[in-house]
């Protein structure tokens, strides 16, 4: 049962309170709380002050809470703003008194004022943040690949299509990568933008005692012409067994602008000498990886769950921010928000060049959902008839959940390739 606690102070933090927070965190991740000097300047360097809410109780952090801009990539590639909410923690004195919702309205409604189209974040819980508004719009599927038995043939030395791969250090990784990502991207509905800080994170400018640094092997696929399509991250674990190589390779990320490129890359890491393994980090539950294998059942799914949370702000100018796959089409949603950020009835008509006008209506619903249940939809890998089935959609028109999967979904999963 919540126990509503009025006399703790829920705001943004000041540049001495860093430590406390941090200290808070670290708490509420069940990490060591102690605080280092180099997390305090790390930390500094790249926070909002402004975004960052702490939740105190006699002058003792309890709560931490923290958002950043963001780019999120609709489907037909047109790119919405963000809040990116990150850094949630409830120490373990002071749940079930209705902090983390306080917090939540705060950011949101500052994010709602500030023009926000969406709030996105991962869950590390999933009945966690429904309550909110936020629905799961994006999957993510792990493969182990067991290599010899994958089938593929072992004197493979390279792409045959006239691109190459190679070998490329860190310096190159910061130079190819973020221009690299955003071709990627904006091609991709579900994937978010990128900031000079992860790029640094992921090569080892920037790193924390706490996470030693280990740098990876970075290899890129460039195209015949010479252009870099594709890159990918990955680690080796050093593992034999009596007396035979028997390694391990991790994948951080990889991500490609071409299908050739990402093929190339995959087939790559599994003709490395003494590699009997990959694990493919987390990739789209579409991913080509499984299905150009000779042998598909040689890569065994180790994880499979939600990935991307979204929560609309805007209904209007979400829905309008996105393609449709049937022109000409209209459909009258009736949208719930408990919160009363996004709640309203709303026409969305598709052009016949399938984008969309979205206006607030009088007109009867046809549909009528929750706002979390919208945004499971936006992105297009939900089925609005299987929500109906569930109780979770209601059809005040007959056939308007098939109309809305007509409209919504696509023919490939929206994914994130990222976690933050």
């Amino acid at each position: 049962m919540t126990r509503p606690h009025p006399d703790i102070d829920i705001r943004p933090i000041d540049h001495n309170e860093i430590p406390d927070w941090i200290r808070a965190l670290n708490t509420g991740f069940l990490r060591s709380p102690g605080v280092t000097e180099d997390e305090v300047a790390d930390r500094s360097s790249y926070i909002e002050p402004s975004r960052t809410l702490g939740a105190f109780d006699g002058g003792r952090c309890v709560a931490t809470f923290r958002s950043f801009e963001q780019q999120l990539t609709a489907v037909g590639g047109a790119t919405v703003p963000a809040d990116a909410i990150t850094n949630v923690s409830v120490t373990a004195t002071h749940r079930r008194r209705g902090i983390l919702t306080r917090m939540m309205a705060e950011d949101l409604g500052a994010a709602k004022e500030r023009g926000d189209v969406v709030a996105t974040l991962i869950a590390a819980e999933y009945p966690i943040y429904g309550r909110y508004g936020f629905g799961p719009a994006t999957w993510m599927t792990e493969w182990t690949v067991d290599v010899p038995r994958a089938g593929l043939d072992a004197r493979w030395s390279g792409p045959e299509d006239g691109g190459r791969i190679d070998l490329v250090d860190r310096e190159d990784v910061r130079k190819l990568g973020p221009e690299l990502h955003e071709r990627v991207r904006r091609g991709q509905p579900g994937a978010v933008s990128r900031t000079q800080r992860w790029w640094e994170i992921e090569t080892g400018v920037v790193h924390l005692d706490r996470d030693p640094w280990v740098e990876p092997f970075f290899a890129v696929y460039r195209s015949a012409t010479g252009e870099v399509e594709g890159m990918v991250a990955y680690k080796c674990d050093d593992r034999w067994e009596d007396k035979q190589p028997a390694e391990t390779a991790k994948v951080r990320w990889l991500i490609a602008t071409t299908a050739a490129a990402e093929r190339a890359l995959w087939r790559h890491l599994c003709s490395i000498d003494w590699v009997t393994k990959v694990r493919s980090g987390w990739r789209g539950p579409d991913d080509l990886l499984p299905f150009f294998l000779p042998d598909p059942r040689a890569a065994r799914v180790t994880t499979h769950a939600d990935w991307l949370w979204v929560r609309i702000l805007d209904v209007v100018r979400a829905l309008e921010a996105r393609t449709y796959g049937r022109a000409g089409a209209s459909l009258v949603l009736e949208i719930v928000d408990g919160a009363g950020l996004a709640d309203g009835r709303y026409r969305l008509e598709v052009a016949e060049d399938g984008r969309a006008s979205c206006t607030a209506t009088t007109r009867s619903a046809e549909l009528t959902l929750d706002v979390a249940d919208l945004a499971t939809l936006w992105l297009g890998d939900e089925s609005a008839v299987r929500l109906a089935a569930l109780g979770r959609v209601r059809e005040d028109r007959a056939g308007a959940a098939l109309v809305a999967d007509a409209l919504l979904r696509t023919p490939g999963r929206p994914w994130c390739p990222d976690m933050f």
